[in-house]
């Protein structure tokens, strides 16, 4: 391991927390592709698959936040075990009506309690920047190496979970994905000595970590980012199986997600200098760029190239991300401030791969791949327009008194 990421580990707990926080993203891409899986081959619907797979996405979206307030307020361990016992209830709902082929309203219901999935990456960043507030250079590292962790589940957690579904049994999938959830959670939540100490209610006003308008950029410009992976996850099955080799795809994918994570391992290295705003637009504008080759992708080789490049982009992109929110959320609403941003891209994920797979219908693959070109061109003009807003941080001690002047006007109302 490279010497500033031994650097990072010498602080005590934070190996384990760490790898607590791999097993408890596992689900993060194992379960939506493991339910398309499971229920595709149990009925051969793929259209009720993926609407399955939407609900989820969209219920996480709405509830994670919420759940990340609640810890900002209460602690982890309070929040993320009971949180954590109805997502793997609702999982176990959802396999036994696929299995037993319940009513479908039955796995929409059960489908939406699944988002119940606290945003864990959220909490193990959140420990690291409880361990290495003030040192921007330990912190930036440890942001990147979460990245790398992020993007090794989604190099693995798609091919282990299809390859349980359709080696073992159908459901094995989503059911994996569960107890990879409450393992991580179970194993992160007793970890008390570097769970980040929660702040009393008098810190918290009624606003949302959202109010924040630094935050409202980055949200807004990663929807249409998480619109550029979905779309690219959709088309790139498509253009492989238009050409015969549709088992290709979870390889080329996996060769895009390999960019990102090696260029995470080599930006955590760096010692970066100048404004993290300009960084951050700059590696927007990149993966927008780096969508053009994909236009002109005819065959299988040149597609997986042009796509390991544009993964190359993806995590000095969120790394930098990480760092802005850390700089325009205020402490006491840190991890939902970056829970929000998962929130966005997940709700890109799901208009991004909607919208593709409508393309892709009408006018075939290599038309998708549109999608993701105005995709990315959206976030670099959103980006364009809020970097006004993220150039100036706000500090912490700003954040609270905005809370607290916020408090005494509710109160005197």
């Amino acid at each position: 391991m490279p010497s500033p990421y031994r650097a990072i580990f010498a602080a005590p707990g934070t190996k384990g927390f760490s790898a607590a926080g791999l097993l408890g993203r596992m689900p993060l891409s194992m379960m939506g592709i493991g339910v398309v899986t499971m229920v595709s081959q149990l009925t051969g619907r793929y259209g009720l698959a993926g609407a399955l797979s939407a609900t989820l996405a969209m219920s996480a979206a709405v509830v994670g936040p919420q759940i990340s307030r609640l810890v900002d307020r209460h602690g982890q361990r309070r929040v993320l075990r009971p949180a954590t016992v109805v997502a793997v209830a609702a999982v176990t709902g959802l396999l036994l009506c696929a299995q037993q082929s319940a009513p479908d309203w039955t796995l929409f219901v059960f489908a939406a309690g699944a988002g119940c999935v606290p945003s864990v990456g959220s909490m193990v960043r959140a420990r690291w920047a409880e361990i290495y507030r003030g040192d921007a250079q330990n912190l930036h590292t440890a942001y990147s190496w979460e990245s790398i962790v992020d993007e090794l589940c989604f190099i693995l957690g798609p091919i282990l979970s299809i390859g349980l579904s359709t080696a073992w049994f159908a459901e094995a999938g989503p059911l994996i994905a569960a107890c990879f959830l409450a393992a991580g959670v179970f194993l992160l939540t007793a970890q008390r000595a570097t769970e980040p100490v929660p702040h009393p209610h008098e810190h918290h006003s009624g606003r949302s970590a959202l109010s924040s308008r630094g935050l409202q950029v980055l949200v807004a410009t990663f929807v249409a980012t998480g619109a550029v992976f979905g779309s690219v996850d959709v088309v790139t099955v498509a253009f492989a199986d238009e050409r015969g080799h549709k088992a290709m795809a979870s390889l080329v994918l996996a060769v895009y997600a390999l960019g990102s994570c090696l260029a995470g391992a080599v930006f955590g290295l760096l010692r970066l200098k100048g404004a993290a705003s300009s960084r951050w637009l700059v590696g927007v504008c990149a993966m927008a760029v780096s969508m053009i080759p994909l236009q002109l992708a005819g065959n299988l080789p040149f597609l997986a190239v042009a796509l390991f490049v544009a993964g190359l982009s993806i995590a000095p992109t969120m790394v930098t991300t990480m760092a802005l929110v850390e700089q325009h959320v205020p402490r006491s609403k840190l991890t939902e401030g970056m829970t929000w941003t998962s929130t966005g891209l997940a709700v890109g994920v799901a208009l991004g791969s909607s919208a593709a797979g409508w393309v892709v219908d009408a006018a075939g693959a290599q038309a998708g791949y549109l999608v993701s070109g105005v995709s990315g061109t959206l976030a670099a003009v959103v980006a364009f327009l809020g970097y006004r807003r993220l150039r100036r941080p706000v500090t912490h001690r700003e954040g609270l008194e905005a809370d607290e002047r916020s408090e005494r006007q509710q109160h005197l109302a």
